[in-house]
C-alpha cells in the first residue's frame, strides 16, 4: 500500500503543495487565496494536505473555529470545515477523506471545541453529506436549493449549529441588475469574476457590479449558503458557486426567454 502523509501547512510550505489544486502564482485566484490564508492563520485556520510518496498533493481539508467561519452559519462552539476534497480520482473511495476528517476531529477536541460542522451540497462543487454521515455527523439544518449543514457533537448538551438564514434580507440591496459576490476564500472565484462581466455587457447590456467580501461578517450574513461566491440577477441568486462564462450564458438565455 502506498505511503500517504498528511501535512499541516503554513505560509512557508504551502507553496510546495498548492491550494485547492491551484499552484501557479500567475493565477490571481491563487494569489488572493494566499493573502486570505495569511490573514486567517491568527484566527486558527488550518489547511492540511494529503500527500503521496512523491510529495504530490492528493487532497486537502481546510477548517477554522466556527466564530471565524467564512460561511453564513452560526457555529461558535464548533470547529468549522470550509472545504474537504480528494483531487485525484484514483484516490477516491479509499478512505482518505475519512483520514482528513479525523485530523479535524482530533484538532477540534484538543482545541476545546464542542463539535465539528460543515456545509454540504446535494449539487456540484461542494462535498456531499455522505462522507460526514458515515463518520457520525448528522444533518442539523438545510437551505435551498440543496445545501445541508452537518455536525458531529462531542456532548449531548451542545446547541446545534444553524444557517444564518437571512437570504432574502441580504439580497434586497441587489434587486436590480447583475451582481457578482466574490472573496479570497475560494481561489476558483477569480476566473468567473474576470470572464463573466465582459460577456454580460456584450451580450445582454449588463454592467456587472463586483462585490468582494473581505471579512467574515460579510460572509456570515450572505445571501447564499456557499457565501464566498454567488451571482445575483435582479435580486435572485442564479449561481451559488463559481461557474464558467458558458454556463453563465446558458443561465441567462433561459432567464431572458
Amino acid at each position: 500500500m502506498e505511503k500517504i502523509e498528511i501535512i499541516d501547512t503554513n505560509m512557508k510550505n504551502i507553496r510546495d503543495f498548492g491550494i485547492c489544486g491551484f499552484k501557479n502564482e500567475k493565477q490571481e485566484g491563487y494569489r488572493k487565496k494566499l493573502e486570505w490564508m495569511e490573514k486567517r492563520l491568527a484566527e486558527g485556520l488550518r489547511y492540511k494536505v494529503l500527500v503521496s510518496e512523491d510529495r504530490k498533493a492528493l487532497g486537502a481539508i481546510e477548517y477554522i473555529p466556527g466564530k471565524y467561519a467564512w460561511r453564513p452559519v452560526k457555529a461558535p462552539e464548533y470547529m468549522f470545515i470550509h472545504c474537504i476534497f480528494i483531487l485525484k480520482k484514483d484516490y477516491k473511495g479509499k478512505g482518505y477523506g475519512t483520514l482528513l476528517l479525523e485530523e479535524c476531529l482530533k484538532d477540534a477536541k484538543e482545541s476545546g471545541m464542542k463539535g465539528v460542522a460543515a456545509v454540504t451540497s446535494k449539487g456540484t462543487w461542494m462535498a456531499g453529506s455522505e462522507l460526514f454521515l458515515k463518520n457520525g455527523f448528522e444533518v442539523v439544518d438545510e437551505a435551498p436549493p440543496g445545501f445541508q449543514l452537518v455536525a458531529k457533537k462531542f456532548a449531548d448538551n451542545v446547541p446545534d449549529p444553524e444557517f444564518a438564514e437571512k437570504w432574502d434580507e441580504n439580497l434586497e440591496k441587489y434587486e436590480k441588475g447583475l451582481t457578482i459576490i466574490t472573496s479570497g476564500q475560494c481561489p476558483a472565484s477569480a476566473k468567473p469574476v474576470a470572464e463573466i462581466p465582459p460577456v454580460a455587457e456584450e451580450l445582454y447590456g449588463l454592467k456587472a457590479q463586483i462585490v468582494e467580501f473581505d471579512d467574515k461578517e460579510d460572509v456570515q450574513n450572505a445571501g447564499c449558503p456557499f457565501g464566498v461566491f454567488y451571482i445575483i440577477y435582479n435580486g435572485e441568486v442564479i449561481a451559488d458557486h463559481p461557474i464558467s462564462k458558458t454556463r453563465f450564458k446558458n443561465i441567462m438565455e433561459k432567464l431572458l426567454k
